[in-house]
């Protein structure tokens, strides 16, 4: 495999709130706190400028000491964390995203989500005005959600007004999700993949693998390239410096109409995250 530098800058996403969004960036789901800062600095160093955790992850405070170390000027750093479920709630809401930026080291959130509707609640409308006045006040500048389903986003703008910029949800190969997306594009929501290579179950299928080959490109490069191409945001995740770097490195090709539509056909609706409708964990009375 022949390795390419970087010479490329990451196309950006505008938000239907003005504000924009790498589309490519680096996420820290399971990386555990001990290895953030690594895990962070390679990422920088490479070349990412959007940085995803979240307050369940319980790794803020080593991204944002990554993020302060790392001499990379804060506005040129987009950063996103998530609300947990047991943190619902108007005034809870408020006072998480306090700790998290506590956490973090910062002071404002270029993005914040709602990390899962747990609608058996119903506590995920007043959560979004609370995100609504947090953005009025300046502490975050852009507000959305993560892991809603067409239902949960319809109930949203309906009672708050407001769309929310992005909805971050489970989206690889074998879960393309294309009834949402078409739902996020006719509503100006941006849509951004969790788990985008399938934590890895996607790496040796057969035709990943011989688009790869064609391409002379990693599996990975190629399915990040498919999200790319697709126009939705992606965030990678990685531990091991080589790979973070080269899952930056997906610029200088495309994959041409037949490798998508072959890509394209892998959809079979699999999960490899938890159900929406019915996920609860940390759900509180």
């Amino acid at each position: 495999m022949t390795f390419r530098s970087e010479t490329s800058a990451v196309p950006s996403i505008v938000l239907s709130d003005g504000n924009v969004i790498p589309q490519l960036g680096f996420g820290v789901f399971q990386v555990p706190a001990g290895g953030v800062v690594p895990a962070v600095t390679a990422a920088l160093e490479a070349g990412y400028r959007s940085i995803d955790t979240a307050a369940i992850y319980g790794n803020e405070e080593g991204t944002g000491r990554a993020i302060r170390e790392s001499g990379v000027p804060r506005d040129e750093v987009h950063v996103t964390t998530k609300l947990w479920n047991s943190e619902q709630g108007y005034d809870s809401a408020l006072r998480a995203c306090d700790a998290s930026l506590d956490r973090l080291g910062l002071d404002y959130l270029d993005l914040y989500l709602i990390h899962w509707p747990v609608a058996a609640a119903g506590r995920f409308v007043d959560t979004f005005r609370a995100f609504q006045a947090l953005k009025s006040q300046g502490r975050v500048k852009s507000i959305g959600v993560s892991n809603f389903t067409v239902e949960n986003l319809q109930r949203v703008i309906a009672e708050t007004g407001e769309f929310p910029a992005v909805n971050q949800i489970e989206l690889h190969p074998r879960l393309a999700q294309r009834e949402l997306r078409e739902f996020h594009a006719a509503n100006a929501i941006a849509t951004e993949a969790w788990s985008p290579l399938g934590q890895g179950t996607l790496l040796d299928d057969r035709t990943i693998v011989s688009v790869a080959a064609a391409v002379d490109r990693t599996p990975a490069q190629v399915i990040i390239r498919w999200h790319l191409q697709l126009g939705n945001i992606v965030i990678p995740k990685s531990v091991t410096p080589s790979r973070i770097a080269e899952n930056f490195d997906v610029f200088g090709f495309e994959l041409a109409p037949e490798q998508m539509d072959a890509i394209n056909a892998l959809d079979s609706g699999e999960r490899i995250g938890p159900d929406p409708d019915t996920f609860t964990m940390g759900l509180s009375d």
